[in-house]
């Protein structure tokens, strides 16, 4: 099975995505760390923390071997990751003031999908 493939069939079986925005779970304007987001999705999902916290690695597992391949991960209504390119560049050290030169390399670079864009605003 490809990864992409796991991906879906892992986030499609804990939480449908139009639920996932329904949540109140969180206070506005929170930072929610790795161990709160495992509780939530366990009480949303009806899971075990353990349970929920090997979906939710085997998601991020998923989406890092996908972009490892310069490949894209699209959740309808979510949003995309991909990989991006930054092109090399000129720096400048700040504590001599030195000018650097940055190396070109591959960024992950997230777009929200629409269903995220409204629940935001």
């Amino acid at each position: 099975m490809e990864p992409a493939e796991f991906l879906l069939q892992i986030a499609g079986s804990f939480f449908n995505i139009n639920d996932w925005f329904e949540f109140n779970f969180i206070p506005k304007g929170t930072l929610v760390n790795k161990t709160e987001l495992i509780d939530e999705i366990a009480k949303a999902a009806d899971i075990s923390k353990a349970s929920a916290a090997r979906a939710l690695d085997a998601v991020i597992e998923s989406v890092t071997s996908v972009l490892k391949q310069d490949g894209s991960v699209t959740l309808a209504g979510f949003g995309t990751f991909a990989v991006g390119a930054r092109a090399a560049r000129v720096g400048r050290n700040p504590r001599t003031g030195e000018e650097i030169q940055i190396a070109a390399a591959k960024v992950p670079k997230f777009k929200p999908g629409k269903a995220l864009k409204d629940a935001v605003n």
